[in-house]
């Protein structure tokens, strides 16, 4: 019976490709490892037959077609995922190419699946009179809502990523003048940021009150774990509800966003700043 290279192909790929040679970063990994664990759920239900007896011959542009086509219309995921999805099968199929010449030309047929152009969204930033009222929002004497509050102050000092912020920790920070954050941000690229007095002030509060080591992140949930963006979404989304601060409904549904508008307009004053 011929022997199945798929699993050694792909093992390869992840421990060798990945993470030796590109030493890429544990998020991509996982991204990777998320959309290969759907396709071949999707090929292998396609086939009638278990993940563990796929192999290299079932894995055809028909088929990565068919899984996309999948990812947007039953899944609903959007193209900018659909596109993820496809640049996860891809970075494979250009790894086999090269170690594989008989499989170049099935290889050729998946690397010439395009990405998908997505329509462009303007983002609508908020004014400071919005933006004032949601960094009011939490309720300071709980500990989340104190959390919460410096959170949303650093997203908008700063105008990180919201990742970014999450992944913060005490030595990212320096609580002296000149007040500085270190932002570590994707591809693992690292800038400094100025920090305004005020927002030095709060840091420093949430600190005393929830004291964490150098290397611990300074947003964590109830239980200690980290902060995850989806738990701050739901936590501003208990809060507008609950807040009991009459806030217009219109601004709660733009909290959930806040993040990338913070971003804008931040980037927008930077530009200004400049001239």
């Amino acid at each position: 019976m011929k022997p199945n290279p798929f699993p050694q192909l792909l093992h390869a790929f992840f421990h060798e490709w990945l993470v030796q040679q590109r030493n890429v970063s544990h998020h991509t990994v996982l991204s990777y490892r998320d959309s290969w664990r759907l396709f071949l759920r999707f090929v292998a239900a396609q086939k009638t037959k278990s993940v563990a007896k796929l192999g290299m011959d079932d894995l055809t542009a028909v088929e990565v077609l068919a899984f996309l086509k999948d990812v947007e219309q039953v899944r609903k995921s959007s193209i900018g995922t659909r596109n993820c999805r496809l640049a996860a099968l891809h970075s494979f199929f250009k790894f086999v190419a090269d170690r594989e010449p008989l499989a170049a030309a099935q290889c050729a047929a998946v690397l010439g699946i395009p990405t998908k152009r997505a329509p462009v969204v303007e983002v609508r930033d908020l004014d400071e009179d919005e933006i004032s009222a949601i960094l009011a929002q939490p309720n300071r004497l709980k500990l989340e809502g104190q959390r919460d509050h410096v959170l949303l102050a650093v997203l908008y000092n700063s105008g990180a990523r919201i990742q970014e912020a999450l992944d913060l920790s005490p030595r990212a920070l320096r609580l002296e003048s000149p007040f500085q954050v270190r932002l570590f941000g994707k591809g693992r690229k690292e800038r400094i940021c100025p920090l305004w007095p005020e927002t030095v002030e709060l840091l420093k509060a949430l600190l005393k009150r929830k004291p964490r080591r150098e290397d611990e992140p300074i947003f964590v949930n109830r239980y200690g774990n980290p902060l995850k963006a989806s738990g701050l979404r739901c936590s501003l989304q208990i809060e507008a509800i609950c807040g009991g601060s009459g806030q217009d409904s219109s601004l709660t549904a733009q909290q959930a966003s806040l993040p990338t508008q913070i971003q804008a307009r931040h980037r927008r004053e930077s530009c200004d700043s400049r001239g």
